[in-house]
């Protein structure tokens, strides 16, 4: 029987005009929206569809058509996606917003709660006869909780079967203000997802982080490859990249959510996972002392003027590892609650047993040009060869799946 899989990390393409058409009327001039335009190919047989984006952060951003589908771009099509489902080998595809995304966690609340609103309407109006295969993620934006804590009892209501919260919150994700959140996502049984390049866009800022990486790579394609240049590109790829989901599990596993929380469960989208045995092991080592290590020994600064008894600099430096707070180590509150997505990691497969089995699922980025979409099926074959049965179908489908309440037992 063909195994159960589920993609956790797909796009629903809007329609261009859907902000400006559907926001608040004194709302819709700082709308985002998506202009279509056709040019002579930049290189010979090259791309000749392409879109431009306009919003806060990140205007004039361009993309060429995701000609990997055919030719056909499946917005406001579920039928289409359905058939690309199929295509793909995916049974369950976990949908999240796409161009959109970079307008929903602004510093400007009403502006991102209108999008969010009108998003979320979009997809309960056109996409709820379809929840048994797509499931969409609702985005809240967090700059006022009382207002997203009424749009996540909302979404639940309408059959969301997750939430989507930004990669960089208004403020960290360790703070106690978020609880109303933790507790409605888990009193409602939604689950939080958090994709790859969200959140910290301000209005006034022109260009946003994200598309800084963007421009920059795109210098670096349009110009001789320096030894600089070389070093650079590892270095924001493998260095800066992993920073920010590592900063998210740390503040949320630190700031105890998964303990006050334990239904609750968080995924990551599209930061791949070849970062995380690393940060597994550094997590719980924070909070050990190591065989052979001195638990008397003392560091700091000795004050001459103080008397021996009353040194406020000087401390006992490993008593920090027995003030860990919670129950439970940091890997084992990962392993419970937290999922990271990869699409083409064989680093996160040969490591699935220092992260934990469950902590990895596979999602396709449908379907953007950098994700695997219409090569699925070979590359889950290839990079999945040699794993047992049960463990494959927990990475490919299973965990997942069962998460947000599929059943898993068979191929849909």
């Amino acid at each position: 029987m063909k195994d159960f899989v589920v993609s956790a990390d797909g796009h629903l393409l809007e329609p261009t005009d859907l902000f400006r058409t559907r926001l608040p009327a004194h709302l819709r001039d700082r709308a985002v929206w998506e202009e279509d335009f056709e040019i002579e190919p930049l290189v010979e047989g090259g791309a000749r569809h392409f879109r431009k984006l306009h919003t806060a952060g990140y205007e004039g951003w361009t993309v060429s058509r995701y000609r990997q589908t055919g030719g056909r771009m499946p917005e406001g099509d579920p039928e289409h996606i359905l058939d690309d489902m199929d295509l793909d080998g995916v049974d369950v595809q976990v949908m999240h917003p796409n161009l959109s995304l970079f307008g929903l966690y602004s510093d400007d609340h009403e502006l991102s709660m209108a999008h969010a609103r009108v998003y979320n309407d979009y997809v309960i109006e056109r996409f709820t006869p379809h929840f048994d295969r797509i499931a969409p993620t609702a985005p809240i934006p967090l700059t006022d909780v009382d207002e997203a804590v009424v749009e996540i009892e909302r979404v639940a209501a309408a059959g969301f079967r997750a939430i989507l919260l930004p990669a960089t919150p208004p403020k960290p994700y360790y703070s106690r203000d978020f609880d109303p959140i933790w507790a409605a996502a888990q009193a409602c049984g939604v689950h939080v997802f958090m994709h790859t390049q969200t959140g910290g866009v301000k209005v006034d800022d022109k260009e946003a982080t994200t598309l800084k990486v963007v421009l920059e790579n795109a210098a670096q394609v349009n110009q001789p490859m320096t030894e600089k240049a070389a070093a650079k590109r590892m270095v924001t790829q493998a260095v800066y990249a992993p920073i920010v989901p590592q900063q998210i599990l740390c503040q949320l596993i630190g700031g105890g959510v998964p303990e006050r929380y334990p239904d609750l469960h968080f995924a990551l989208i599209e930061f791949n996972a070849n970062w995380l045995p690393s940060l597994v092991g550094a997590m719980d080592k924070c909070w050990v002392t190591g065989i052979g290590q001195d638990a008397d020994w003392w560091l700091g600064r000795w004050d001459d003027s103080r008397a021996d008894d009353d040194q406020p600099d000087m401390a006992q430096l490993f008593k920090l590892n027995d003030k860990w707070p919670f129950p439970l180590m940091p890997s084992e509150y990962l392993s419970r609650q937290f999922h990271v997505s990869f699409q083409d990691d064989p680093v996160a497969v040969a490591c699935r047993h220092i992260t934990g089995l469950s902590t990895i699922v596979w999602g396709n980025d449908y379907p953007h040009a950098e994700g695997t979409f219409r090569g699925s099926r070979e590359l889950l074959a290839t990079q999945l060869a040699g794993v047992p049965d049960d463990e494959r179908k927990a990475i490919v489908g299973g965990t997942l799946g069962g998460l947000l309440g599929f059943d898993t037992d068979g191929a849909g």
